[in-house]
């Protein structure tokens, strides 16, 4: 059908349908397993694979209309940055409340916890060991994607390639150096407010680091597969302001969570 405007009118589609369904089986099938109802695992893993496959289809046709549709015009692209940067925003209101909580009960322990932060009797993670070293590494992932988008912006794949699956390899070493850090934790999600803070904020960040992740990962398949130019890229400028915006969350909750919060 050909089109008399700029604009893209999403053409009906049972995905959405389809991941609503599965994400309200997903939260219906956990809270189960919180409360060890019988079969709540298999669903809980039924209703993760389906979700996921919905997902997957998506946004293959997302990106069918943005590679071969042609449906990604001059205004769609300015609406989709728009919608992104509101996305963005909306995640920074939610990791601003959990900062709000965590510095609202560090600056007033109550008699609860002692009278005092850390809490008597928790030992703290020390900022100078895994969390320092995963600074390190999400500030060079940073640095890498920067090399890999300049890459791209030139038109050269090489080093576009090269940056970007750098990239790739040092999220996956936080990710594994941030599991080892919880396996290896003195204290769990249990132990009072301090627990439930800590991995609240690290392990929600920890989620936008795999998401981040997934995002980079399809992105190289497609820059593998020449969907992306120099002119057209908006997939890829995406997920590097999802990746940055994670860097900088990172940083912050270094500073306030392990240096400041665990020797204040």
């Amino acid at each position: 059908m050909n089109k008399y405007h700029r604009f893209h009118l999403v053409n009906p589609s049972p995905w959405p349908l389809l991941a609503s369904a599965a994400a309200l089986s997903l939260v219906v099938s956990f809270v189960g397993c919180l409360h060890d109802y019988a079969g709540s695992f298999d669903g809980f893993v039924a209703s993760l694979v389906n979700l996921t496959a919905v997902a997957a289809a998506w946004w293959r046709d997302v990106i069918r209309e943005a590679t071969f549709g042609g449906h990604h015009t001059i205004p769609v692209q300015r609406g989709l940055r728009l919608g992104f940067t509101l996305f963005l925003v909306s995640e920074g209101m939610l990791f601003f409340s959990l900062f709000w909580a965590f510095f609202y009960l560090a600056t007033a322990p109550g008699v609860e916890v002692g009278g005092v932060w850390p809490p008597a009797g928790i030992e703290v993670i020390p900022a100078d060991g895994v969390p320092l070293l995963n600074t390190y590494l999400l500030v060079w992932s940073g640095i890498t994607l920067t090399w890999s988008h300049f890459g791209l912006l030139s038109n050269r794949v090489r080093p576009a390639l090269a940056g970007l699956f750098a990239t790739l390899g040092l999220g996956f070493a936080f990710l594994g150096l941030q599991a080892a850090e919880y396996y290896g934790a003195p204290f769990d999600i249990s132990d009072g407010v301090y627990g439930s803070t800590f991995y609240l904020l690290t392990g929600f960040h920890g989620l936008h680091v795999v998401i981040g992740w997934v995002f980079l990962a399809v992105c190289l398949s497609r820059m593998r597969a020449w969907h992306f130019t120099a002119e057209r890229h908006l997939g890829y400028e995406m997920a590097i302001w999802y990746w940055h915006f994670v860097d900088v969350i990172w940083l912050g909750l270094y500073l306030a969570v392990y240096v400041w919060g665990g020797s204040h």
